[in-house]
């Protein structure tokens, strides 16, 4: 790993200047003057500034967006004309995906080529929410005589956006897609860590004609610009995707005033591997499922849980796959795993790696810390019980604890032995053990003999303190529009 990560030309000059906040269609500095710095993690230096949007600012972007959603200026126009418009965005997504690349890349310390997919996945919610315009009206029909009654869904107004920092791009493509297919406004506050393509994306939907002040952008500090957004009155609903514990606050804040709220929060997703499964597929799999994006990701398959007849041979599969993994900065060629996104989380790894040993389990394989950036080699702890910490605490870094299991109802209870609920993962060769554990893990999602698959098409979201509510798919209908009945009289 260099020292250094060369900026790429094509981005030098823009980054050079401060990073401005998008309000009412223009990129303008923070009212008081403020700004934060935005690190490369890949090598602990700084890569720019950014405007940090205060109370002022927050303010002055809901305005903008509450005006835009009065005067009917975006979701006054056809559906055609707005599927259009969705569709331009997509476009120019993928017209611009190198440098939107290369931006992730540099901003969160993913690999290029995860940072390139994922820019493709954006583009895909875009174009998936296009085709989705013209949903809005339910069928009821005559009730009795003379009394016909339909129900159609209306935009639910101005929608607070609140983004991390782990896939910022996809994040927001995956809140504004949706929103903005149904006919709201919104406000994107992404994460500090990260706010660069999320004020690149508000850009793009501006040049393919979404109007002013239908998407502001206003990146600035959690506590600050965040927590206005939440307790902001003329705010109808909060998608947030995050941490439980700011969930929790969000929710709570949400409740004083009624707004409708969705949070997709975090994970520590059981990976259950049967003792019939193809152990080298399951875990070539499962380094997937955990390891990528350097583990920060709220479905990473943490809980790796093995039929104990196959426990000694599976870990031997597991610690040659993970292995030979590439860890290096972000823009290097065939690197699988970049740095963590800053010193802090790094630091929060180490922590637990250290309380791991303390609690009596075992490093297999990794748990090295590199620099000069914010790097972990990928580690697998053995000898771990549910009860420990590192079992049961989402840790969001590149760290899996093994937990042996006997027959397929330890399994299940040890996979549900968890506060969260996000995702599962199963590996088995016979359909009916499948099929049973899908039904019987506690988990908004369910991945059998594959792991890490999304589709803007699938509702995505969880259970217990993973969250509340659907986004993405036919539930997305549901988040971002309110249901009204017409009832008329003949």
């Amino acid at each position: 790993m260099s020292a250094t990560t060369p900026v790429p030309e094509e981005l030098a000059s823009s980054l050079a200047a401060e990073q401005l906040l998008l309000i009412d269609g223009e990129r303008v500095p923070a009212l008081d003057g403020a700004t934060f710095a935005v690190e490369d993690p890949s090598t602990a230096q700084p890569l720019t500034r950014a405007s940090a949007a205060g109370v002022a600012d927050v303010d002055a972007a809901v305005q903008s967006a509450r005006a835009a959603f009065a005067d009917r200026r975006w979701r006054g126009l056809s559906g055609v004309r707005r599927s259009a418009v969705l569709c331009r965005v997509a476009d120019l997504l993928e017209t611009q995906r190198h440098e939107l690349a290369r931006l992730e890349a540099l901003d969160c310390g993913k690999p290029l080529r995860l940072a390139a997919a994922e820019v493709r996945t954006a583009a895909d919610a875009f174009r998936a929410f296009a085709g989705r315009v013209g949903e809005g009206r339910d069928g009821v029909g005559p009730v009795e005589d003379g009394l016909l009654v339909y129900v159609e869904h209306e935009p639910v107004g101005v929608c607070a956006a609140i983004t991390p920092w782990n896939y910022p791009l996809l994040m927001a493509a995956w809140k504004l897609a949706p929103a903005l297919a149904y006919g709201n406004c919104v406000v994107l506050k992404p994460a500090e860590q990260t706010p660069l393509t999320a004020l690149r994306l508000g850009e793009l939907c501006l040049e393919a004609g979404v109007p002013p002040g239908v998407v502001n952008v206003v990146p600035g500090l959690g506590h600050v610009a965040g927590a206005e957004l939440v307790r902001h009155p003329r705010v109808d609903k909060v998608a947030f995707t995050g941490s439980t514990p700011v969930g929790r606050e969000i929710l709570a804040t949400s409740a004083e005033r009624l707004a409708r709220v969705t949070l997709e929060l975090g994970g520590k997703s059981p990976n259950v591997v049967f003792a019939d499964a193809d152990l080298e597929r399951a875990a070539i799999g499962t380094v997937q499922g955990v390891f990528r994006n350097s583990g920060q990701m709220c479905t990473a398959g943490t809980r790796i849980l093995v039929e104990s007849s196959i426990r000694e041979a599976f870990v031997a599969e597991l610690v040659r796959a993970t292995e030979a993994l590439r860890v290096g900065a972000a823009l290097e060629d065939g690197v699988d795993l970049g740095p963590l996104v800053s010193a802090a989380q790094r630091d929060r790894v180490a922590g637990y790696l250290a309380l791991a040993r303390e609690e009596g389990a075992e490093l297999a394989t990794g748990g090295e810390l590199r620099g000069p950036g914010h790097f972990v080699t990928p580690a697998i702890l053995t000898g771990a019980r549910s009860d420990m910490r590192v079992a049961q605490e989402e840790i969001f870094g590149p760290v899996a604890t093994v937990l042996p299991f006997d027959g397929f109802d330890e399994a299940v209870a040890l996979a549900n032995d968890t506060e969260f609920g996000l995702a599962a993962t199963v590996w088995t060769a016979d359909l009916r053990t499948a099929h049973r554990a899908a039904r019987e893990l506690r988990a908004g999602t369910v991945w059998v003999n594959t792991t890490g698959r999304f589709d803007a098409a699938v509702p995505f979201g969880g259970v217990k303190q993973s969250g509340i509510g659907r986004e993405l798919g036919a539930a997305a209908l549901e988040a971002y529009t309110e249901r009204k009945a017409v009832w008329v009289a003949l």
